[in-house]
């Protein structure tokens, strides 16, 4: 089973469309809100350690699952004098819940406790506009749905199949707006006339 990136979990839950995109065909384009995501990740994606009130930041933590085929990076792994490790994720925007950044915190647990043989009970999501750290509980519920998501991107990588384009308003902000097309593809028939009149003279 190829692994799969985490950060694919997020892009399947915001629209499974876009993570076949990246997924099938490979597709990566960067606009204002992904410029912006990687300065607020500036920090966080140079490897290294520090300690804060004697909580050790480990920064950039590469981690894994061989059961779930998952692999990726958690921007900050917080290891506390108990033992505890808590994964933080970095996000733009205000202090929101949102079950698919949820989720991809989610599978960092999971790889952690498979890589450390521990349990890890909570994270948190730290918001760049707001300034605010929001906590997440890793619930059995939401393991659950991390697990699921995990299932369907390994299914859609297997399958190579591309959902069909459902446009909505979050489309706008999407970096793959103009390869997605989602106006132009999401009803079929107009699809059909657009694509026999690139051939049209």
């Amino acid at each position: 089973m190829d692994a799969i990136a985490l950060s694919l979990l997020n892009d399947y839950l915001y629209c499974p469309r876009r993570a076949a995109l990246k997924i099938v065909e490979g597709w990566r384009q960067a606009n204002a809100h992904t410029n912006r995501g990687d300065i607020v990740h500036e920090h966080s994606d140079l490897p290294g350690y520090e300690v804060v009130e004697g909580v050790t930041l480990l920064r950039a933590l590469p981690v894994w699952s061989d059961r779930l085929g998952l692999n990726g990076k958690c921007d900050i792994v917080e290891r506390h004098p108990d033992g505890r490790l808590l994964p933080v994720e970095f996000k733009l925007g205000k202090r929101r819940q949102w079950d698919n950044d949820d989720v991809q915190l989610c599978a960092q647990a999971l790889c952690l406790e498979e890589m450390f043989g521990c349990v890890v009970e909570q994270g948190a999501v730290f918001h760049a506009d707001s300034k605010r750290r929001r906590e997440v509980v890793f619930t059995e519920q939401l393991r659950r749905a991390t697990e699921a998501a995990v299932t369907a991107v390994h299914e859609m990588m297997e399958t190579g199949a591309i959902p069909r384009a459902i446009y909505k308003e979050a489309c706008e902000e999407c970096s793959l707006f103009h390869v997605c097309l989602p106006k132009a593809t999401e009803d079929e028939r107009r699809a059909a006339r657009l694509a026999k009149s690139l051939f049209e003279t």
